[in-house]
């Protein structure tokens, strides 16, 4: 355990972090800072035991950047009345029997949030406020470590290619709203992004691989594709921190140097979460020959 500041801060494992003893709702400026750092060399920053309102989760929020607007999900988008920079993440009906959130109880896949867009969302974050006593557990997949684990052909082979990241479907797998449903990734809605991203703060080399289904490599044929993609997934998993919730906790994580999933939980417990997240800065930048190198002397 080491001190950044009068900030605890306890490695996870295989990566992310837990920083311990402070309350989101009354940050000083050298915190916040401090907190920043964490993020930037950890990824994902998990606080336990917070009691936030909304105006204070939005507070500490705006310490990472512009807020953004809920996703557009196949439920449609659901906040808190007042609140529509707040998305509720939730299985829970109304007494009219209309959900107060979206999601539901089924299991998430791999994604990257929003990376059909331009301009991808740079950070998320999840409040707990009920969670079942069982299930709903959310993964992370460290996207530098995955790279790194790659062999140098491939990643040779991948640095200059572009993904389409489809925007049809939401991680449930459900059409999003205003869309049609579509199954050939070379038409379908989406954005290209480089494969192999620096982070714009760390300077660090990631993969940027947003979601399976309807991926699509540019350039090539679409069975080549599937197959390249396939063999860049193989790594998806090479480092995954499992969190399991309790109450009041909040996990910051970066859009861009990681991806995440949740499992499925029983559809009569109840799960409700509130989530922000910060506007994209800059669209996903490819790699530098620098970042590379660095890269490289991993693999030596």
């Amino acid at each position: 355990m080491s001190a950044v500041l009068d900030l605890k801060v306890r490695t996870l494992a295989p990566f992310g972090a837990e920083i311990q003893g402070i309350d989101l709702a009354r940050l000083s400026s050298a915190e916040v800072d401090a907190i920043k750092a964490a993020w930037h060399r950890h990824d994902v920053i998990l606080f336990r035991s917070q009691r936030l309102t909304d105006d204070q989760l939005l507070g500490f929020s705006r310490h990472f950047g512009t807020l953004d607007p809920p996703p557009n999900q196949g439920a449609g988008r659901k906040s808190p009345p007042g609140y529509p920079d707040v998305y509720i993440v939730s299985n829970v009906v109304d007494a009219r029997g209309e959900p107060i959130g979206a999601l539901g109880d089924g299991e998430a896949a791999w994604h990257t949030d929003m990376s059909y867009l331009p301009q991808p969302p740079d950070a998320s974050m999840l409040y707990s406020l009920e969670i079942p006593a069982t299930g709903g557990d959310t993964c992370f997949a460290s996207m530098k470590l995955a790279l790194a684990k790659m062999p140098k052909a491939l990643v040779e082979r991948i640095r200059g290619l572009e993904i389409k990241h489809d925007g049809t479907y939401d991680s449930g797998g459900n059409v999003r709203k205003g869309l049609a449903a579509s199954n050939d990734p070379r038409t379908s809605t989406g954005t290209a992004h480089p494969i192999v991203i620096e982070h714009p703060v760390s300077g660090e080399p990631a993969l940027y691989l947003g979601r399976r289904r309807n991926a699509y490599v540019m350039g090539l044929a679409l069975a080549d594709s599937e197959r390249l993609l396939d063999e860049i997934w193989s790594f998806v998993e090479a480092a995954v921190y499992r969190h399991r919730w309790a109450l009041g906790d909040v996990v910051l994580w970066d859009n861009r140097t990681t991806m995440h999933r949740r499992d499925a939980f029983d559809p009569q417990a109840r799960r409700v979460m509130h989530r922000t997240q910060i506007k994209g800065s800059a669209a996903p930048r490819r790699a530098s020959l620098g970042a590379l190198q660095r890269l490289e002397r991993l693999h030596d």
